[in-house]
């Protein structure tokens, strides 16, 4: 019945765009068309949608100053956010996963790709995910000498660390951080990524926790976080950790401060 379709919101500047994925869409779910970030919050106030399909080069605001505002807003923040983008360039996607996105389609798409991410995110129980970021598991999906645990709440945040790093090292992803001492010693990682802002535990305390196996007691940290004052920046480092970087984070540097605190340890 059409009242149980799932309602899919489709926000793109170019006409022609609205009108060629509505076709693809419209037998499966209700799609309604805006052409800005404007029209989108308006139709918000409105109607609340189960998806939204995002472009990102808009005119007045962009698609990243849109999810930021979604993504500040308690009313709008747990409504998923794909990227339908031309915009193929890794820092891009990642900017956007990190930002809060779910996906990153990137554009001339087919109808069954856009389907099947669609489908991915609103009908999880139908699909086995690349990465799964489940209590107490982790993830890896490539066999390389040095590894990596990601600790954050997030996960958008996590899927886009695990974009930027899976080529280089093998990457384990942790959203809940209270399982910690679940996990730490059969993945022995050679290095940390946290978040400082999470629920239960905090990457401060995290830190601690980690400090306490003799054999982790000099394994690099880097917290990957929001959090830019000086206060922080402080207790980070009397705590112990190696460096920091600040989210969205930038592919590249991460990358790099990764290398160079490998290389240090």
């Amino acid at each position: 019945m059409e009242n149980e379709r799932k309602k899919i919101f489709l926000v793109d500047d170019v006409s022609f765009s609205l009108v060629k994925t509505k076709q693809i869409l419209k037998e499966y779910y209700t799609v309604f068309l805006m052409d800005s970030a404007s029209g989108l919050f308006e139709m918000l106030e409105k109607v609340k949608p189960d998806l939204i399909l995002l472009d990102i080069n808009m005119p007045g605001v962009d698609g990243y100053e849109t999810l930021k505002k979604l993504q500040n807003d308690k009313r709008y923040a747990e409504i998923p956010v794909i990227f339908l983008s031309g915009r193929q360039d890794e820092e891009s996607i990642i900017k956007g996963l990190s930002l809060g996105a779910v996906d990153h389609v990137p554009k001339p798409y087919t109808a069954e790709d856009l389907h099947l991410r669609i489908s991915k995110q609103l009908f999880p129980q139908k699909h086995e995910y690349d990465l799964k970021i489940d209590d107490d598991k982790t993830v890896s999906r490539y066999n390389r000498q040095q590894s990596i645990l990601a600790v954050d709440d997030s996960p958008s945040m996590l899927r886009s660390i695990h974009f930027a790093l899976r080529n280089t090292y093998k990457v384990h992803t942790l959203q809940k951080p209270e399982n910690i001492k679940k996990v730490i010693n059969s993945i022995k990682p050679d290095l940390f990524l946290l978040d400082y802002n999470m629920p239960e535990i905090n990457g401060f305390e995290l830190v601690k926790i980690i400090r306490e196996y003799p054999e982790y007691s000099e394994t690099p940290i880097i917290f990957l976080t929001s959090e830019n004052t000086q206060e922080h920046l402080k207790q980070a480092i009397s705590l112990g950790s190696s460096d920091y970087i600040l989210k969205p984070f930038n592919a590249n540097k991460l990358r790099d401060k990764i290398a160079r605190c490998l290389e240090k340890g």
